[in-house]
């Protein structure tokens, strides 16, 4: 087919609107042709994929290399957005990404370990992992870094484990969450939370229960903590508890935990904001389309999988990263859950 048929012209056009560049510079990723940035060429590739065109043969480089992805599952919509992050970075580094997804009853996290051992990966990045569980036994991950297996562990700090962390501050975060609802005339503060065993669980209890002593001089946390699963019937359960006793505010351990909450407060015949307000944990993707959109704490995804990336990458290299916990600071996303605290009858 020549160059200025209607079909190539269409499909350049259509990639060079998708990536943002000239036609021109379509054409000179397409032909493999040097002068192009490699953002630029990134961009034209990812514009391929999303428009359902094949690559060319000339645009399938060799891989690098393999990088295991192991993350917990894929139903908390932020785990996807984590994995999703960290394959394309990894991608445009010239590594082969292998998602190794748990689920209730199947494959756990050593066996997809064995599997990835097998299958010879340079490198490993367990995302919320048991490395997060301070019940579970670190034995797992000495084992790998004694044969030289580069890993990177995300949310979720294993004192004594030879790895560099990535995660997000859930001190920060609680601390952006209750704030905020003191400052709308909130003084019945509940929090709705994970598993306690949870590394990322644990610093939201310990945050929460500092910011209600230095907010509003509550020196006993325990009537306002709720600790259950990170789901939506979790969410609601805990809400459920919270609403009966009187609060007002209710920050959740997870975005799926905060729509249970919802939907607990409106089971009550509640409204939210103007009876009960809800906060979440994570913006995960969907989250500015509910009803109502959800105020939440932003975890940073993009920023934390390109320091888990670029720290992996570096260590299968032969470069080690810091085995310091690197923490990235959260940000507030206010929308429509949260509002003044109801009138006091």
């Amino acid at each position: 087919m020549s160059p200025t048929a209607p079909t190539a012209r269409t499909r350049l056009a259509d990639l060079a609107e998708q990536a943002g560049v000239s036609t021109a510079t379509v054409s000179r990723v397409l032909n493999g042709k040097h002068g192009v940035a490699a953002e630029t060429r990134q961009a034209v590739l990812a514009a391929l994929d999303v428009l359902g065109y094949e690559r060319p043969e000339k645009l399938r480089t060799r891989s690098a290399g393999l990088v295991g992805l192991v993350v917990p599952e894929l139903t908390n919509p932020v785990f996807p957005t984590f994995a999703q992050a960290v394959e394309s970075m990894l991608s445009a580094r010239g590594y082969t990404p292998l998602l190794c997804t748990q689920s209730p009853g199947g494959t756990t996290e050593d066996e997809y370990v064995e599997m990835l051992l097998e299958h010879r990966v340079d490198g490993i990045l367990f995302m919320s992992g048991l490395h997060a569980d301070v019940t579970a036994s670190r034995e797992r991950y000495h084992r790998l870094r004694t044969r030289g297996m580069p890993i990177v562990l995300v949310n979720g700090y294993a004192e004594g484990v030879d790895a560099p962390f990535v995660s997000t501050d859930d001190a920060a975060a609680i601390g952006l969450a209750v704030r905020h609802l003191v400052s709308l005339g909130h003084r019945r503060i509940g929090l709705a939370d994970g598993p306690e065993r949870f590394v990322p669980a644990q610093r939201k209890l310990d945050a929460f229960a500092r910011e209600l002593c230095e907010q509003l001089g509550v020196e006993d946390p325990a009537p306002h903590v709720v600790t259950t699963l990170f789901t939506v019937e979790g969410g609601q359960a805990a809400a459920t508890q919270l609403l009966a006793s009187g609060h007002t505010a209710i920050v959740c351990g997870s975005d799926l935990m905060a729509l249970g909450a919802v939907r607990a407060a409106r089971a009550r015949g509640l409204r939210v904001p103007a009876d009960v307000s809800v906060i979440g944990f994570d913006d995960s993707p969907l989250m500015v389309f509910t009803d109502p959109p959800l105020t939440t704490v932003r975890q940073p995804v993009t920023t934390m999988g390109e320091a888990a990336v670029s720290t992996l990458v570096a260590e299968i290299h032969g470069t080690p990263g810091p085995r310091t916990e690197l923490l990235f600071h959260p940000e507030l996303v206010v929308r429509d859950s949260t509002g003044a605290a109801p009138a006091v009858p």
